[in-house]
């Protein structure tokens, strides 16, 4: 029998599994990896700046192209450099698998040099994770590695290897199947509960769709789009199910939650049937849990059987994928030939007229002026956020179309994951503009990926909503903290704590100037005038990032907003 090393039987399955592209930063404790991947040119090896940003990149490619992303890092701190990544796709069901060094097995627990259990850091926010012991193991860990990652609500999986258990020789089979007695998937769909849940949806009054992350993940935006227009049924989305129907369509009414629209909280608010798909309902959409959709018999799909009725109590539960479910909802519906129709829509409708969703008037640069641009100039597109006052409003405004795909981090929230979320997917999707969109606060939590993306020759348009402040903690302070501004003022810095200083020095750093000294192109706009020609210029630039700084009015809020504890329908609308 043919005997090989672990470092080349993991570049083998690598290519067993299709994998193309891999996101890597070198150690002591992975260098023969490295050199593995050195010696082959089938797999192409991207090299951030720093490994969180690695993870972010792995995440963003997974996402847009329905691949699984891969991670390699070295021990100790390269490891646990991936802690925000790996919480990051658990929390959106993002499949990556990383690889991680460790030092020798007879070094473990012996708090070695770049010894940690990053297994242990790591068992809440991945899907599984495993330190492989023996050589022989070794290529079953990495095919179910792979199996677990992609299957049932995907997730991330980390697969830590001790240096000396990749250096000695062992089997080369790679395996063709996976068995694992512990974990099987649910596949198929309860057909029973399926029809139960359409005699609902046909009887009821006030019926209304929520489409969560879940339609977009199972890429099912077409048959569920084919479904809500058989039905006539309105939609309302979370923040990541945003696209799962077309912005522009009739039948969406907008987002909910925290930040959605009024129309679209008080729908959720005064249905009488809510069908939702492929949502956790959480904390941010909800709002008071025991007050969500009162008035409404919930029936809720889901892949994953802890997620239904976790947070909100259903009536009809559905296990099942979102494409699986929809896909034979879609069949009965043809043969039913079944259609919603009321007064329901209007009543939508009037709501959407009696508080609109829009900004205030204002003279300066708005965010929405630089949004419309976006809307306008790009009909095919990605679209990927960072976290603060600018995500919030790039989903409530951004046209999300066939030919466009909006990410972001959802469930954790996690500030620094624009740029390399940009740096990802147009790696994995290089015919598409992508276009990144971050406040001043975010972007500089990983900025040094300006030199990934220029190495690379990305032309990702990175949009910097600069407002001198980390936005959305502002806000709250505004509204509910007295107006004060306690550690939110990026260009005060410790001088804020001065309360007689009005004027600060000039905002450091100079975004246009960093962005030319890593060899990107930078753009400044301070006037409404200006956005246009910026994107334009943005778009010739073809081998390399562009930084867009726009100059944002600091007093800019988002509304609706949700009060602290409230209800859907305690909004704070201006």
């Amino acid at each position: 029998m043919k005997q090989i090393s672990g470092n080349k039987l993991l570049v083998n399955a690598l290519k067993e599994e299709g994998v193309e592209v891999l996101f890597g930063y070198p150690g002591a404790c992975t260098i023969d990896i490295s050199d593995e991947l050195y010696r082959q040119n089938e797999i192409s090896v991207v090299l951030p700046r720093h490994e969180q940003a690695l993870v972010h990149e792995a995440d963003a490619y997974a996402r847009t192209t329905g691949k699984t992303g891969v991670c390699l890092v070295t021990s100790g701190p390269g490891a646990t450099n991936l802690v925000t990544g790996l919480a990051t796709a658990n929390y959106d069901s993002v499949p990556l698998v990383c690889f991680t060094g460790q030092v020798p097995r007879h070094l473990i627990g012996n708090d070695a040099f770049q010894e940690v259990d990053i297994v242990g850091i790591t068992r809440s926010i991945t899907k599984y994770g495993v330190t492989v012991r023996n050589r022989a193991d070794l290529g079953r860990i990495i095919k179910e590695a792979f199996y677990i990652a992609r299957t049932g609500r995907p997730g991330p999986v980390l697969v830590d290897l001790p240096k000396d258990v990749m250096a000695e020789a062992g089997p080369a089979e790679y395996p063709k199947t996976v068995n694992i007695r512990g974990y099987k998937p649910s596949s198929g769909i309860h057909i029973g509960q399926l029809k139960r849940a359409l005699k609902l949806l046909q009887k009821a009054k006030k019926p209304l769709f929520l489409a969560g992350g879940g339609v977009n993940i199972a890429r099912a935006n077409q048959v569920f789009t084919q479904v809500v227009e058989r039905t006539g049924v309105p939609v309302v989305t979370t923040i990541m199910g945003r696209g799962a129907i077309s912005t522009r369509h009739p039948l969406f009414v907008g987002n909910l939650g925290m930040h959605g629209s009024y129309a679209a909280n008080m729908a959720v608010s005064n249905c009488d049937l809510l069908f939702s798909i492929g949502t956790r309902f959480n904390d941010r959409i909800t709002g008071r849990f025991r007050e969500f959709a009162p008035h409404a018999q919930i029936i809720h799909i889901d892949i994953d059987t802890a997620s239904i009725s976790k947070n909100i109590h259903v009536d009809i539960p559905i296990v099942a994928d979102a494409m699986e479910a929809l896909t034979r909802m879609n069949e009965y519906l043809q043969e039913n030939h079944s259609h919603h129709s009321s007064r329901w829509p209007s009543e939508i409708q009037a709501w959407k007229k009696e508080h609109p969703l829009t900004m205030r008037p204002n003279s300066r640069l708005s965010p929405m002026d630089i949004i419309q641009e976006i809307n306008q100039q790009f009909e095919k597109s990605i679209l990927v956020t960072d976290v603060g006052q600018h995500q919030m409003l790039v989903t409530q405004y951004a046209e999300i179309t066939e030919g466009k795909q909006l990410i972001t981090s959802g469930g954790l929230g996690t500030m620094g994951y624009g740029l390399p979320g940009a740096i990802g997917a147009q790696i994995g999707n290089p015919d598409t503009p992508v276009i990144s969109v971050s406040g001043d606060g975010g972007m500089q939590m990983n900025i040094q990926e300006l030199a990934t993306a220029v190495l690379e020759e990305l032309p990702v348009i990175v949009c910097i909503f600069n407002n001198e402040y980390l936005g959305m903690v502002r806000q709250w302070q505004n509204l509910f903290y007295g107006k004060r501004y306690g550690m939110t003022n990026l260009k005060a810095g410790a001088l804020s704590r001065r309360t007689d200083r009005t004027e600060y020095p000039e905002y450091t750093p100079d975004f246009v100037r960093l962005a030319e000294s890593y060899g990107a192109k930078g753009i400044r706009v301070t006037k409404k005038e200006e956005i246009t020609a910026a994107f334009q210029a943005a778009k010739e630039n073809t081998k390399a990032p562009t930084v867009i700084e726009f100059l944002i009015d600091p007093d800019e809020m988002v509304y609706p907003m949700i009060k602290p504890g409230g209800t859907l329908e305690d909004m704070i609308l201006c």
